[in-house]
């Protein structure tokens, strides 16, 4: 399970998105301004910029295609 923490007008959540899509890979989209839970649940891990991508253990921020095409290799 892959889960998109984004914010609106956000150019490193829409590229990873985009990214996602191309891999072939089902993710969720959680916009951190209407939900609480969600902003603080980042903001523990340290987090200070969109998007916070969480797949299983793995999580990181910002747009990573790198990370993303391990994604897709694991997923195979």
């Amino acid at each position: 399970m892959i889960t998109v923490y984004s914010k609106p007008a956000c150019v490193q959540c829409t590229a990873t998105t985009r990214a996602l899509e191309a891999k072939g890979l089902a993710y969720t989209v959680i916009d951190l301004t209407l939900d609480e839970a969600a902003m603080a649940k980042v903001t523990e891990l340290g987090y200070r910029q969109a998007p916070v991508v969480m797949a299983g253990a793995q999580h990181w921020a910002g747009f990573r295609p790198d990370l993303i095409g391990g994604l897709a290799v694991t997923s195979a």
